[in-house]
């Protein structure tokens, strides 16, 4: 198992396009073994959840969906690689495809608040 737990942990964008609007969004992990879960809710995300898998090394492999302000359903995956900060939080760089609608891919950096 990965020495990254990401129990009770959560984290908030830092880096993204669109990050005036989805900035505000928190997420928050839970993981038991090698199944790590949980939700996303602010900014333009009314509620979503997410389910992954870690590997020995922390990497996710994720899968999201999520309901939006404007009332649109999302759904997608993200390979998502985790790195430890000088201060003992936790940086994940998440690289995403939308599976719904425009189908969107891109690059996105979540870090941990403590």
């Amino acid at each position: 198992m990965s020495g990254i737990n990401y129990h009770n942990r959560r984290f908030a964008l830092i880096g993204h396009k669109d990050e005036a609007k989805l900035g505000q969004t928190i997420f928050y992990y839970n993981q038991e073994g090698d199944l790590v879960w949980g939700t996303l809710v602010g900014g333009t995300v009314r509620y979503g959840q997410f389910v992954a898998t870690v590997d020995e090394a922390g990497v996710l492999d994720l899968r999201y969906q999520y309901l939006d302000v404007y009332g649109e359903l999302r759904t997608g995956i993200s390979h998502s690689t985790p790195e430890l900060m000088d201060d003992g939080r936790i940086r994940i760089r998440e690289v995403y495809e939308f599976t719904s609608g425009d189908r969107y891919k891109g690059v996105s950096v979540v870090e941990e608040i403590v």
